[in-house]
């Protein structure tokens, strides 16, 4: 992705604030994604074809994760190895995803469909923010 690209995305041209940016949205998206997981485990999972349970208990992961990510984004400028841990977790999050979907989940359609979707949108935002940590030096 070139820098012209990263910097349209992120609407700046300032390689903190991409990074800062992109951080942000990936706390509010797993934020957002753990709330509807643990107000409504029992619906979500029928309708994804996953456990209520295990939805319930991703669900609060994902809420505290998402909080962490969001607190590193506040930090004016957020320390490297933290952010790299993020985006480690965020391939890895993407991985087991879509190894749970072939391995071990019977997914419905819908589950079927948003697993991988899911999964491709934390690599994404993985891939987003290691290109602006790489472009912050």
């Amino acid at each position: 992705m070139s820098a012209t690209m990263l910097a349209n995305l992120s609407r700046t041209t300032d390689p903190q604030t991409m990074l800062r940016r992109f951080l942000a949205l990936d706390a509010v998206v797993t934020t957002t994604n753990g709330l509807v997981y643990v107000a409504a485990s029992g619906p979500v999972g029928r309708l994804l074809g996953v456990g209520s349970g295990l939805l319930l208990e991703l669900g609060v992961f994902l809420v505290l994760f998402g909080a962490g990510v969001g607190y590193l984004a506040s930090r004016r400028q957020p320390a490297a190895f933290p952010v790299k841990a993020v985006i480690e977790a965020n391939l890895a999050w993407a991985v087991a995803s879509l190894a749970a979907l072939v391995l071990w989940f019977s997914p419905t359609t819908a589950g079927t469909f948003w697993i991988p979707v899911q999964a491709a949108t934390v690599a994404g935002f993985a891939g987003l923010q290691h290109l602006a940590l790489r472009a912050r030096g």
